[in-house]
């Protein structure tokens, strides 16, 4: 056995590598997460959709008004 540390050079290049791709794929789960719980906030989802959802519930009651009003008026 040789105890050059030229010897021991690829190996520790090696980790070097592996614990800074750990490093980097640490920070991409990190960054997606937080992306992925921005992109899925109840409350951030129901300011922006507020309105339209209310039109369209309106427009449903609207509906659904008309024609019970109409089933139970008609002869």
């Amino acid at each position: 056995m040789s105890t050059n540390p030229r010897h021991n050079e690829p190996t520790y290049t090696l980790e070097l590598r592996a614990a800074d791709q750990r490093r980097r794929l640490h920070s991409s789960l990190v960054e997606l997460r937080t992306r992925v719980q921005e992109r899925l906030d109840p409350k951030r989802i129901g300011r922006e959709y507020l309105l339209p959802a209310s039109g369209v519930a309106a427009l449903f009651g609207l509906v659904l008004g008309y024609g019970l009003t109409g089933m139970f008026t008609r002869h």
